[in-house]
């Protein structure tokens, strides 16, 4: 009997034992903490930002315990840089933030919106003045709403507000810390002794030892496919090739008749263009629909209206700014952030995959017509008279120089009437316009050609 009731608590032992084995292990399993990084080493803007979401949406599917934000950067926009900022106050979970040499102006900014900072020795913090691209302060009412951002976001993480402020504006003096007049910059060891930075790190495992975590798993983010593609696109060089199949396609369309696979490769260059350009934040839809309008006014040009005139230049130039502007990061139509050189490069771009694409178009179809693979699908036998061939009426010959009057408009191609008799004509020179006088100067190739009446 005391056999078998030792034998029952032997087994309960056992079971205790695994049972506490299996809640240890549980309990391990737990305990790893889950780092989520995410690097910010460009300029900041909506790609940044673009890529600021995603990380943060992926932090809370994988149920990260921090985030941390490996950053290098020397500035950027501001509005994207403000919204970076909000984003990171608006979350619960831990941010660390590891300054790898520069956190300057916009970096600043969100460097100061994380619960903790670290820096490698000689790394910097501060000089966040808002200045255009030539590096110029801006006027004081955007030195002001800067100001206040700096200040309220040390406020909401506990940092001295003054020093916020005087990394903004020279003119802010706090004594022992600025006091030289000019805008201030921490290093390392100035952002430690300020409480501007929890410690001084050399890596991202010196920054979590710092921040007392030892068993961690480290998260990172990795583009997506659509942002390597959007990075693609939006390359100045690719964005000149598109240009130039978006021009040219439109050319060679309407140089033949119908619909066919110029403008086809003219639309789906188009989408190429704008989509990422769009995504980027760059391309606004008032600049999408310039494009689109000029498009309109060279169809109805070209289609409706006989002659070049307004209409058509008027569409040239919209569709030439819209493709233009479409590369320049303006707010609406505030171009205030926009650097004169943006803009000039922008329009260099297009004019150039303009003339390019024109000069390609009409050099490949001159080539084309002379070319092997054209000539095989021609005929190229002589069919002589003397050999018994009639190839068209003679009759059309005798009506050089007799006059007639266009029945439709030719532009340049239409119908004229000749004593009572319809016939198809092209015009030598220019447009001309129903019911106008025309005389017949001469029959080549099968075809009438007429001139107005003098």
């Amino acid at each position: 009997m005391n056999r078998i009731i030792r034998c029952i608590f032997c087994l309960i032992g056992v079971l205790a034992a695994f049972s506490g084995s299996n809640s240890q292990d549980s309990t391990d399993s737990k305990s790893v903490a889950i780092v989520y990084k995410l690097n910010i080493k460009d300029d900041i803007g909506p790609g940044i930002w673009r890529q600021t979401m995603q990380a943060f949406a992926e932090a809370d599917e994988v149920n990260a315990d921090y985030i941390l934000i490996h950053m290098n950067t020397y500035g950027g926009t501001v509005i994207h840089a403000d919204s970076i900022r909000t984003r990171i106050l608006n979350t619960k979970t831990p941010i660390f933030v590891f300054i790898d040499n520069n956190a300057a102006s916009a970096g600043a900014l969100i460097s100061i919106a994380c619960d903790s900072i670290y820096m490698r020795p000689g790394a910097n913090i501060g000089a966040t003045t808002v200045v255009n691209q030539e590096g110029a302060a801006m006027p004081d009412k955007y030195q002001s709403y800067m100001r206040s951002t700096m200040r309220s976001t040390a406020e909401a993480t506990n940092r001295n507000p003054d020093i916020a402020e005087a990394m903004v504006d020279e003119r802010i003096k706090i004594a022992g810390v600025s006091d030289s007049g000019k805008v201030l910059t921490f290093t390392t060891k100035e952002a430690i002794a300020n409480n501007y930075c929890e410690g001084q790190a050399e890596s991202i495992e010196e920054v979590l030892q710092l921040a007392g975590i030892t068993d961690y798993k480290i998260i990172e983010y990795k583009p997506t496919q659509l942002e390597k593609i959007i990075n693609t696109l939006v390359n100045p060089v690719l964005s000149g090739i598109l240009i130039m199949i978006i021009i040219g396609g439109i050319y060679f369309e309407l140089q033949t008749p119908g619909i066919g696979f110029p403008l086809a490769a003219a639309i789906i260059a188009a989408i190429l263009y704008f989509a990422p350009l769009y995504l980027e934040g760059l391309a606004n839809n008032w600049e999408i629909l310039l494009f689109i309008s000029g498009l309109i006014l060279i169809g109805l040009e070209v289609f409706v209206i006989p002659g070049f005139g307004v209409a058509g230049i008027l569409g040239i130039i919209l569709t030439i700014t819209g493709l233009a502007l479409s590369m320049v990061d303006n707010i609406g139509f505030d171009f205030t952030f926009t650097h004169s050189d943006t803009l000039i490069r922008a329009f260099i771009i297009v004019l150039t995959s303009l003339i390019l694409s024109i000069s390609a178009a009409v050099l490949l179809g001159a080539k084309l017509v002379t070319s092997s693979a054209f000539n095989r699908l021609i005929l190229q036998k002589t069919q002589d008279s003397s050999d018994g061939y009639i190839g068209v009426d003679n009759r059309e010959q005798e009506l050089i120089g007799k006059n007639g009057k266009a029945l439709t408009i030719l532009r340049p191609a239409g119908k004229v009437t000749i004593d009572g008799d319809i016939y198809d004509a092209v015009a030598e020179t220019g447009y001309i316009e129903e019911g106008e006088d025309v005389t017949v100067i001469k029959f080549e190739t099968t075809q009438l050609f007429v001139r107005k009446t003098q």
